[in-house]
């Protein structure tokens, strides 16, 4: 949609943008949000797809995604075969309830900075152990993590002038193990609900990440891997009735009983167990 109240666009003429930033700038990558709702108080728009920031970049580390990478940049990235979990890189875009017209223009780190419970790179994000690297005015520099900085539906803990630069993957989380059940309530709709949960095989542990199903993502963590009842206590003490969302791809009784549900196949897949 066209935004009437916007006068200029600013391509930054410096390395970091954020000296440049002023009440009623917003920060332009992909625009799906940004085009998509009347947003009166916006003036300028700052474009951040001028500032050459790789799209991804692979080390000895893990993966260093741009906030300006294009999901399909993403989808279209070939792991290193020793990534267990990076077919989930590619699995996770797929989620994205998108035609290819956004895929092409949509970044990731736009869709984390949207922060609805559904956003996929929320989910990828979370599920993989990222840092957000977050820019701030001044040389302002933070890291989060993205469990911390998605704080409710639409919520997140941006600061004013602040922007996100990076999500940098752990190669430890790379090298995991890795079992995920999505749910909608049609073939192609919004996740309701999108938990992965990821195993070192030699420590046999469980990291459980609960998404979609709750207005911000929940993460939890076992040294070793939890029996069943194990498991279901400790999504009932991490979980209270208010976190789970409610919109019309589900009721929040639906997506406590799925996540109970899920939880127990993505358990049984990582221990081994027969289903």
């Amino acid at each position: 949609m066209d935004q009437g109240t916007v006068r200029e666009f600013i391509r930054p003429s410096v390395e970091d943008p954020t000296s440049e930033w002023q009440p009623g700038d917003a920060w332009l990558a992909g625009g799906t949000f940004l085009f998509s709702t009347p947003l009166p108080d916006m003036r300028r728009l700052i474009d951040l797809t001028t500032l050459g920031w790789p799209s991804l970049e692979v080390s000895d580390r893990g993966l260093r995604i741009a906030a300006t990478c294009r999901v399909v940049e993403l989808y279209d990235f070939d792991p290193p075969a020793e990534w267990t979990a990076g077919p989930f890189l590619r699995e996770a875009v797929d989620s994205f309830l998108a035609g290819f017209k956004i895929w092409n223009t949509a970044t990731v780190g736009g869709n984390i900075c949207t922060s609805l419970p559904a956003s996929p790179m929320t989910t990828m994000g979370a599920a993989l152990d990222a840092t957000l690297e977050i820019w701030g005015p001044e040389g302002a520099r933070r890291t989060m993590s993205v469990p911390d900085f998605i704080l409710s539906n639409h919520v997140n803990a941006l600061k004013p002038g602040e922007l996100l630069r990076a999500i940098d993957i752990p190669l430890e989380s790379l090298m995991r193990r890795y079992s995920y059940q999505r749910f909608t309530l049609t073939k192609h709709g919004r996740s309701s609900e999108f938990l992965v949960g990821t195993s070192d095989p030699r420590k046999r542990d469980l990291m459980l990440t609960i998404t979609a199903a709750t207005s911000r993502p929940f993460v939890l963590r076992f040294a070793v891997m939890p029996s069943a009842a194990e498991l279901h206590d400790a999504i009932t003490s991490a979980v209270s009735d208010p976190d789970y969302f409610d919109d019309p791809n589900g009721s929040p009784a639906h997506r406590k009983h799925m996540t109970y549900y899920l939880a127990e196949v993505i358990r049984t897949d990582l221990a081994g167990e027969a289903s």
